[in-house]
């Protein structure tokens, strides 16, 4: 995450440990993917604890920018910043695949320079990936625009088959009612460099949602 924001996009980047408790000025908080405390409990229950949430938390409901990706995404739904929360993957193992993601609301900040009928490729890599969230919430979450993306097929079909870890309604990425805390279960900073042949993050969620301003 730091390489592309960095070098790739150009942005200047803050790195802070997770026992800082100031957030130094930031204009965004990125919180990466990774197994934060080797994933003990469950994925990002302990890192909800760290002392830079604090700060974090603070700066969401100030209407702060805050991303999370993968685990990132884990803790801000154990913060509850964000609604849902991510379980197992039904094979009970991890899961490392490009996947494909078709945005699901353009209405914010992070996805507003997506095409709505695309379907993006995106590296995913997690074992407790499937978002999960009461069944009569997810109408809300669609009319409030909060889903982000949506597992799909490389032509865009959103169905099981391309429901690779069973989140409900395919549902790869959500933010908050405020539209300012963003997650996502995909990694779009490992499909932002051309050598790699693919920058369909970059296009797609790195880009957008660092350049909320």
């Amino acid at each position: 995450m730091i390489y592309t924001l960095r070098n790739v996009m150009g942005h200047e980047v803050v790195e802070l440990w997770h026992k800082d408790t100031a957030l130094q000025d930031v204009e965004m908080v990125v919180l990466p993917g990774g197994f934060s405390y080797g994933d003990y409990l469950r994925s990002g229950a302990i890192a909800r604890f760290s002392p830079i949430m604090e700060s974090v938390i603070e700066f969401a409901n100030q209407g702060g920018y805050v991303l999370g990706i993968c685990n990132g995404f884990q803790v801000l739904c154990e913060t509850h910043l964000l609604p849902g929360t991510l379980l197992h993957n039904p094979s009970h193992s991890f899961i490392c695949k490009n996947a494909w993601l078709k945005p699901h609301s353009t209405g914010n900040a992070i996805t507003a320079q997506l095409e709505k009928d695309r379907a993006y490729k995106i590296p995913v890599a997690h074992g407790e990936g499937r978002y999960y969230i009461e069944e009569r919430e997810v109408q809300k979450l669609a009319d409030n625009n909060q889903i982000l993306f949506q597992y799909c097929s490389p032509s865009g079909e959103i169905n099981d088959d391309a429901n690779f870890n069973g989140s409900v309604h395919n549902i790869a990425g959500v933010c908050n009612e405020g539209k300012n805390v963003y997650g996502m279960m995909p990694h779009p900073e490992r499909a932002a460099d051309a050598n790699l042949s693919n920058e369909d993050g970059k296009i797609s969620v790195s880009r957008s949602g660092t350049e909320h301003g």
